[in-house]
Order: C-alpha cells, then structure tokens, then sequence
C-alpha cells in the first residue's frame, strides 16, 4: 500500500494526516512515480487553511503539486521514459505521497547532477517566475526591481533575470542580502527610507517591477519608479491588484492565465534542470522532513521560519 498526505477539513497544520492508499495503476498517459522528495509551497497550507477558497471536501483531498521521483510504471501512449527513470513533476495535485499516478506532460527527466530535493523545489517557485517575467517582457538591458527576493520564488526571479541580461534590485532582510548577491541581485532592505534606497541602488531608473512579498510599501514604491503600469505585477496582491493599476499573476487574481503563460509555466520545469545542471542556478534547500511530518513543514511555511524550500520524504 502507498502513504498519502490528506486531509478531511479545512484547518490548522493538525488537519494533515497520513494514511494508506492502494497503490495507483498509470491510465493512457501516465507515469506512475515513487516518490522520493516532495516541494512545500505556500499553496498547500493556503487551501489545507481554506484562505485560498476551493471546493468543499468530500473525500480525503491530497496535499501538494511539486515533487521529483523515480519512473515505476508506465501507462499506454506514453514515449520517451522508461521504468527507472529520474523525474521532477509539476502540477500534479497529491505529491505529498509515496506513490503516485502523474500525466507524462507534466514531467521532465532528472540528470543525475540535480537531486530529487531540488527537483521537488522547482515547480511552483520556478514556473511562476519564469512565466511573470516573460509576461513583463523582461530581457537585456532592463532594470528589474523585485521585492521578497530570497523566497523561493524571489530567488528564482532574480537568477532568470540575471540570466536575460537584466540588472536586478531585490528587496529582503539585512540577513539575506549576501544571498541576493551571490546570486546577482543589488539587495536592498525594506522598511522605511525603502523608496530613497532603491533610487540610490539604481540611479539609473527602474523599467520593470514584481511583487512577491504582498506588502502596500512593495507595491507603491514600485508605482513611484516604473512609469508603465503594464509592467508592474504582483504574484500575492491578486484580488486588488486592479485597483493599482497593476497587473495580477497568482496570489488568488480574478483573472486565470492565459494559455501561453500557462505555457510558460511549463516550459520552466525544464528550462530550470538544464540551468541547475550546468550549475548556473541553485535552489536553498532549509531542511528535509520525513512525509509523516507534513503538519511541522506547513507550520514552518506559514510562520516564515523557513529560508529556502522544506521538502518532505517519504
């Protein structure tokens, strides 16, 4: 029997439960995975707490989306994997689990030089920030300020935007700035004085700017420097985005994606592998917890004691 991660009701972290599941059988393009990392997002604790409303619970829902693994068994149509291979996954509700059914599209094979903890942190944090600066248009000669740039997402965007040819502005705490630097960014503290701070760290102007902390200081200093409102986005202010004048990727926005930023959101999984595996990318990993602890991993993201991706084995 396979373990899931589940739970029954909307709730505190204590809502998670383990049990046993029958193992999954791979339909018509799927690939069966056994599980050997699974990522913790925000998203996860955001629905198990219903902050992020979804449907009403009528059986025991799954936890998770992001994950890395190894190939058990292949469904009819499927080409290009073979039993035993390595693979990260994306999209694929229920992660948190020892086994598990996933569509062949939302996986991409694994070198050996990445390891199924940074594969599992890739999905959500990488795909939503490769596709909000591809919808930015963000390229060669920009100047990019992003605000909560040591998450997991923030980090992301700023080795991207590197990568583009962009310079980077990234706002985070005094602790967090040798990071930002090590990965490209001029780091900048938030707080008061933040909008004379950034003005000084890029007297140049700023061209473009992403919000992935969710704070009113993120979003209006980002109104007083980037001139076009078209590009201003934010990845948590979702609901009243609008109401700035700025545009909404995630973070519970009205709007769904478009099919080429869904697109984009896929192309990511890849695009980041052969980047980790040529060593020009990296993800924090914070820690490693045995999947029975799902509750404690959800406790650390929602209380931000995390630097870096909690990732679950099971």
């Amino acid at each position: 029997m396979a373990r899931a991660i589940v739970y029954t009701e909307f709730g505190s972290p204590d809502v998670l439960h383990e049990i046993e599941v029958p193992d999954p059988l791979p339909l018509a393009g799927e690939v069966v995975v056994r599980i050997e990392a699974a990522g913790v997002n925000p998203i996860d604790a955001k629905l198990r707490s219903a902050k992020r409303p979804s449907p009403p619970i009528v059986e025991p829902r799954t936890v998770g989306f992001d994950g890395a693994g190894v190939v058990e068994s292949i469904g009819d149509g499927v080409q290009g994997l073979v039993v035993g291979d390595r693979v990260a996954i994306r999209d694929t509700r229920g992660t948190y689990s020892s086994l598990l059914a996933v569509p062949a599209e939302h996986l991409a094979l694994l070198p050996d030089g990445v390891t199924a903890a940074e594969g599992a942190g890739i999905g959500i944090p990488a795909g939503t920030a490769y596709q909000a600066l591809r919808s930015l248009g963000v390229s060669d000669g920009d100047v990019l300020l992003v605000h909560g740039g040591s998450g997991s997402v923030g980090q992301a965007v700023v080795q991207f935007a590197v990568a583009w040819g962009a310079t980077v502005i990234a706002t985070a705490s005094p602790a967090r700035h040798d990071l930002l630097r090590e990965l490209g960014a001029t780091p900048v503290a938030y707080g008061d004085g933040l909008l004379d701070r950034v003005r000084e760290a890029a007297p140049q102007g700023v061209t473009v700017a992403l919000d992935c902390a969710g704070t009113d200081e993120a979003i209006q200093t980002s109104l007083e420097l980037v001139t076009d409102r078209d590009r201003i986005a934010t990845i948590v202010r979702g609901p009243d985005a609008a109401d700035f004048g700025i545009r909404a990727f995630s973070g519970g926005a009205p709007e769904p994606l478009t099919e080429q930023e869904l697109a984009w959101r896929a192309q990511a999984l890849g695009a980041t592998i052969a980047l980790l595996d040529s060593g020009d990318f990296t993800i924090e990993i914070d820690r490693e917890l045995p999947l029975a602890e799902a509750a404690q991993a959800h406790e650390l993201v929602e209380s931000g004691a995390a630097s870096g991706k909690i990732v679950l084995i099971p």
